[in-house]
């Protein structure tokens, strides 16, 4: 199965009555799920004065296996932001693993409040030991960091805000 195939599966349940759909291929195995009534996405932070206080995002369509959420630190965690028109959010265009660094042992591709334009790397979505960089496609500043480093990401999930300039 190409990424490309789960994407019109994706796409498909998500235009449907459909709840949910599971596939198996030579062996490989998807399933997709609307998921309704969710918890908001975790919301991580580094130290640096951040916008006003907010609402939860919305909850999207997951595909994949169930991905069950640990409890975040405290203590890197703050209330996501409201979105504004000032504020743009980057999403994750695939279902993967989240990392903020090209390697465990590198800086992360950026920090909150260091300014990007388009097409600067964000971090990398891992999906099928395929790493997919994820690019800034607006100007702005890195206002909030909203996925923990190496956590799953489901579509469409809000991976950063960028305060436009």
């Amino acid at each position: 199965m190409d990424l490309s195939y789960i994407k019109k599966v994706i796409k498909l349940v998500e235009k449907s009555d459909v709840e949910e759909i599971e596939i198996e291929e030579e062996g490989k195995k998807i399933r997709v799920a609307k998921r309704r009534n969710s918890v908001a996405p975790m919301i991580v932070q580094a130290a640096y004065p951040s916008p006003p206080a907010a609402m939860p995002a919305q909850p999207s369509p997951v595909a994949g296996p169930s991905l069950s959420v640990q409890a975040p630190t405290p203590e890197v965690l703050q209330p996501p932001v409201k979105p504004e028109a000032r504020f743009h959010e980057v999403r994750s265009p695939i279902v993967g693993t989240f990392f903020r660094a090209p390697a465990p042992d590198a800086e992360p591709y950026v920090e909150v409040g260091q300014r990007v334009s388009v097409g600067t790397v964000l971090c990398i979505v891992e999906a099928m030991k395929l790493m997919n960089e994820i690019e800034a496609d607006v100007n702005g500043r890195v206002a909030q960091v909203l996925v923990e480093n190496g956590k799953p990401v489901e579509y469409n999930q809000v991976l950063f805000l960028i305060e436009r300039s």
